[in-house]
């Protein structure tokens, strides 16, 4: 199982980025994913997650900014990003979903290496 992310970069508040996390090494389209982020000093957090067909939620955070999508035939998995602020700074993980509850580290077994959002003027 690998995740290979990308898009992550520098942005001025309220800017827009798009993460993608290319998967491989399994049947992508069986399994739920999410993405995580994790700012410096602070826990990785759980902010976004979509079920195989599609379904989504969202943390409080991000919700009415963020979208996660899928695209099943392509393996892979993006996060937009919009309206962007200086608190989304982190870096940025796709994971797969196994089992229990969407919002717990727990409940995710591969992960991707991370890219890194930074908000800044």
């Amino acid at each position: 199982v690998q995740f290979v992310e990308s898009g992550g970069g520098l942005v001025q508040p309220g800017g827009s980025l798009r993460l993608s996390c290319v998967a491989s090494g399994f049947a992508f389209n069986s399994y739920s994913m999410g993405w995580f982020r994790q700012a410096p000093g602070e826990e990785r957090e759980w902010i976004a997650w979509i079920s195989t067909i599609s379904t989504t939620t969202y943390a409080d955070s991000v919700k009415g900014r963020f979208t996660i999508s899928r695209d099943n035939t392509e393996n892979t998995l993006y996060l937009q990003m919009n309206s962007l602020k200086s608190e989304d700074t982190a870096v940025y993980y796709c994971a797969r979903h196994y089992q229990g509850g969407a919002f717990y580290l727990s409940s995710y077994d591969y992960w991707g290496q991370g890219t890194q959002v930074t908000v800044s003027s």
